[in-house]
């Protein structure tokens, strides 16, 4: 009879328990007591804050709770609702109670009931949508209130390992697996939803300046949701970065950390459609930030509700441009040349593009500009590969670019030097010629050198002159020291390994010959270590090239001249010498040098003619000390080309008897234009032959006399000025000068 009535009463207990007693062992918190106790008074358990009624009864229901979540029911429920449970369920997350280890309980239990919500609710079309703000604000922040209470235990990215049993009574790690959970089950619709929540609460607990809580709950968002998903996370990321565009610089510099470690984490490609926004983005906040350091406030509000510190917003700066490279790492070849483009164009470059409007900063902000941009640059050309440097690095690039190696800024100068020496360096050699310095056996080093491809022989054809311009330019100024001189020797080994063919190599030579000579004739515009320096600059690198060329003559030679000056003028130590007086034996000899190339097939014409390089416009528009300078200048040099300027002859007066007389001769034109075509083609179609190659014959003849005239000028040139001479019939000539001898004024001169 007994049996009888406890089965009868077991029909009466809720569904969900029956089938999880149906299907899981009876659970041993359950055991301890009847189940009559857990009959149909379970909400008023779990809506109950006292604590004096029996705790036991609450965790078992949630117990329960997750048993019954785990069922697949043959026949969906349309009328049973959740929200109660979301509800009740945080609250016992957020548990304050005294003692400890009933505190610790109780906050499990809510999150396993959460847990249990998740899974019921959240494949179930027919339940409400769990992904709602209103369910999602109550879920996210209660997992995060736990997950941040064990904020000392790593996060066990990129998948949680199997736990011990003491791990898994601990909330912390029974949150990031249900945390986990939750955003692993998160369609594309529904990632918004789920991450600002945690925007939120990081920032009504200010968990952004601490930077730790922040990267951990990104790095477990990153690490579970579906990699395709990436993106969606990174744009919420800048948006919120854009929200708080005129926080403190530590909140700031919190955001960029996170998006630092959520960029290292997403897949290749995740930053998504929108590429140059993202960087678009993270380059405004960068100008940004430059603004409120030099103007000492945030746009229009009063400096005295906010004190800015110039310390943090640099290291807001830095985190930026980490964060840029960051994702420059993730995007294929092709893309990130678009970004090297995007950020060159939004560099102010004096003469190519205009200067950014500032909020107050003036000249000093556009200098701190170009100086963050390009170091910007200089993280995404890091680890930089591309086959085919032609399409890779245009003329929209390299020319902006090489124009700031003009510039008499320092700190600019070395930024452009690190930047060519990352593009240039394809087979990771930059590290061996980090320092100038005399090796003996170059096979020691294990370069990795390949032929010079067809793309390179058509890229150094169209910018090497340009290149070595630029190298020699950068070596006369007197603001360069050791830093700038350890990138120009990087910067020749670099393009004789990876970019040299037979006639880069002789016009390599001809350059290093003529940093000798510009060492020899600087000694009222360099100073001493300066001079000393582009004296070790050219010795090192005739050392490099020497070797790479494989020429024994040539290798002796500048192994000759070595050891005489280590013996005789040990000039590389500037500091041992105030003066230097070098010749014979101690330099290196452009006549021997051509000699012995000459021998082993190397065509030395252009050897034999000493390197001087060109200057253009270019270098009247960079070298300035200031950016004002160079707008002035442009305003001067565009102001005397103003046609205003000019004479101007009196203009016609305009009738209407002219504008008759202009149509009826252009109607007149036409016609006779059409009846010479008329007889050409009827001559060419009637006449005999030798008529026509009689014409045709004339033709060529008065073409090829007018050949001959231009032939003979350019040969011949006119008389120069520059002197006469006496034949021997005592009748005086003019002196016949090749044009290449001619003194030509500066301003002729192009």
């Amino acid at each position: 009879l007994s049996a009888g009535v406890c089965g009868c009463c077991g029909a009466l207990r809720p569904r969900y328990k029956r089938l999880v007693d149906n299907i899981f062992p009876e659970d041993p918190e359950v055991r301890a007591f009847p189940l009559s106790q857990l009959h149909s008074s379970e909400r008023v358990y779990l809506q109950s804050n006292s604590p004096r009624l029996p705790l036991k009864p609450l965790i078992c229901n949630c117990i329960y709770f997750v048993k019954f979540a785990n069922i697949e029911e043959d026949t969906p429920s349309y009328h049973r609702s959740y929200d109660f449970f979301v509800s009740r369920f945080s609250e016992m997350c957020h548990s304050s109670y005294e003692d400890p280890d009933i505190r610790t309980k109780i906050r499990m239990a809510g999150i396993k009931g959460l847990q249990g919500v998740v899974r019921k609710t959240v494949n179930d079309e027919l339940q409400a949508n769990i992904w709602d703000p209103q369910h999602m604000d109550k879920i996210v922040p209660s997992l995060l209130f736990n997950l941040q209470s064990g904020e000392g235990t790593e996060s066990r990215s990129p998948s949680p390992l199997q736990a011990s049993k003491k791990e898994k009574e601990s909330p912390a790690e029974l949150t990031e697996r249900c945390f986990r959970e939750l955003l692993g089950r998160a369609a594309y619709g529904n990632i918004k939803n789920a991450v600002t929540p945690v925007l939120m609460h990081l920032d009504n607990h200010s968990l952004w300046e601490g930077k730790t809580f922040a990267v951990r709950c990104f790095k477990i968002i990153m690490y579970s949701i579906q990699s395709q998903h990436s993106h969606l996370v990174i744009q919420q990321l800048l948006g919120h970065l854009d929200a708080n565009s005129k926080s403190s610089a530590t909140v700031r510099a919190g955001i960029v950390e996170v998006l630092l470690e959520a960029a290292a984490i997403a897949a290749s490609g995740s930053v998504g459609p929108t590429v140059l926004e993202v960087f678009n983005t993270l380059l405004r906040h960068l100008r940004l930030s430059v603004d409120y350091e030099l103007t000492g406030s945030y746009g229009c509000t009063n400096i005295g509700t906010k004190i800015i510190k110039e310390h943090e917003e640099r290291q807001l700066q830095e985190a930026v441009i980490r964060t840029i490279g960051s994702f420059a790492n993730t995007l294929p070849t092709y893309q990130r040349s678009e970004v090297m483009l995007f950020i060159m164009g939004k560099i102010p470059i004096p003469g190519m593009h205009p200067m950014l409007h500032s909020t107050g900063s003036g000249p000093e902000g556009n200098r701190m500009i170009q100086v963050m941009l390009l170091k910007s640059l200089r993280q995404v050309t890091c680890g930089f590969q591309t086959t085919n440097m032609l399409t890779a690095l245009p003329n929209s690039f390299l020319d902006p670019l090489l124009s700031f190696a003009l510039l008499e800024d320092a700190e600019i100068r070395l930024l452009v030097l690190e930047i060519l020496v990352s593009l240039i360096d394809r087979h990771n050699n930059l590290p061996k010629f980090s320092t100038i310095s005399i090796i003996s056996d170059i096979s020691v080093l294990k370069l990795k050198v390949d032929k010079c491809s067809r793309q390179d022989n058509l890229f150094m054809k169209k910018h090497a002159q340009h290149l070595y311009r630029h190298i020699y330019l950068c070596s006369k100024e007197q603001s360069s020291v050791q830093p700038h001189f350890e990138k120009l020797y990087s910067l020749l080994a670099l393009i004789s390994m990876e970019l040299a063919n037979e006639e880069v190599v002789v016009d390599l030579i001809r350059v290093a010959l003529a940093l000798q000579d510009l060492a020899l004739s600087s000694e009222e515009t360099l100073s001493v270590y300066n001079r000393c320096a582009v004296h070790a600059l050219s010795s090192a690198y005739l050392n490099l090239i020497s070797q790479l060329t494989t020429v024994p003559a040539f290798c002796q030679h500048v192994h000759e001249v070595i050891e005489m000056r280590q013996k005789e003028s040990p000039y590389l130590l500037p500091e041992d010498r105030l003066t230097i007086k070098l010749e014979g034996e101690l330099l290196f000899q452009q006549a021997k040098i051509t000699e012995v190339l000459g021998g082993s097939g190397y065509n030395t014409e252009r050897l034999a003619t000493p390197y001087v390089p060109q200057f253009t416009d270019e270098d009247r528009l960079s070298k300035r000390k200031s950016i004002g300078e160079t707008i002035s200048l442009q305003v001067e040099v565009e102001s005397r080309n103003s046609p205003e300027k000019e004479e101007r002859t009196p203009a016609e007066e305009i009738t209407f008897e002219t504008l008759k007389n202009a149509i009826v001769d252009s109607v007149g034109v036409e016609e006779q234009e059409k009846e010479r075509r008329r007889q050409v083609v009827e001559k060419f179609q009637k006449a005999p032959f030798e008529e026509i190659a009689a014409h045709c014959g004339a033709r060529a003849t008065m073409l090829q006399s007018k050949l001959n005239q231009i032939f003979e000028i350019t040969i011949r040139p006119p008389p120069s000025p520059s002197g006469t001479i006496t034949s021997s019939y005592g009748q005086t000539q003019s002196r016949s000068v090749p044009v290449y001898e001619m003194k030509f004024p500066d301003l002729c001169v192009y």
